[in-house]
């Protein structure tokens, strides 16, 4: 923890709160983060939630799981288990978005109409529009399999137009 020579210098009061770490909440170790939501500065809290916001799944929001899964600090936790479930839901809807448009761009450079593309990558016309919805993403081998149909058909359409 980052202490200023002000704070080291003094005769602290007992009740006071522990200094604040100035280094960005992203390298600060666990049992300061702890330190931070058993405490109720709501400007320390802030800059928990930014550091979880920015990176739902990094260092920031596994320790705040930890501490919260060891112990419930009074208070913030049902705010800070909120912050970890609503951001991390958040990241999934836009990653399935961004998956969404680019199972998009594989149908339009293909040519393909959507039953026909869905038919040839082995799959219901349901399910492939809710791959273009962004409501589900495809899994991993299935987008490799709509990338190869994608570039065959875009390379067959190519040799037409040069002919």
């Amino acid at each position: 923890m980052t202490v200023t020579g002000e704070v080291r210098g003094s005769n602290r009061d007992a009740a006071s709160p522990p200094p604040v770490d100035t280094r960005p909440v992203e390298f600060w170790p666990t049992a300061a983060i702890r330190a931070a939501l058993e405490n109720d500065d709501l400007s320390v809290w802030q800059r928990i939630v930014v550091a979880i916001k920015r990176d739902p799944y990094g260092r920031t929001a596994r320790q705040v799981e930890e501490v919260l899964e060891t112990a419930r600090p009074y208070g913030v936790s049902r705010a800070m288990s909120e912050v970890l479930v609503r951001t991390r839901e958040h990241l999934e809807a836009n990653e399935c978005a961004e998956v969404a448009k680019h199972v998009h761009l594989l149908l339009e450079r293909s040519g393909l109409g959507e039953q026909e593309f869905a038919s040839r990558i082995g799959v219901p016309a349901e399910d492939f529009a809710t791959y273009l919805q962004g409501s589900v993403s495809p899994p991993a081998s299935l987008m490799i399999r709509m990338g190869r149909l994608s570039d065959r058909f875009a390379r067959m359409r190519a040799q037409r137009a040069d002919q």
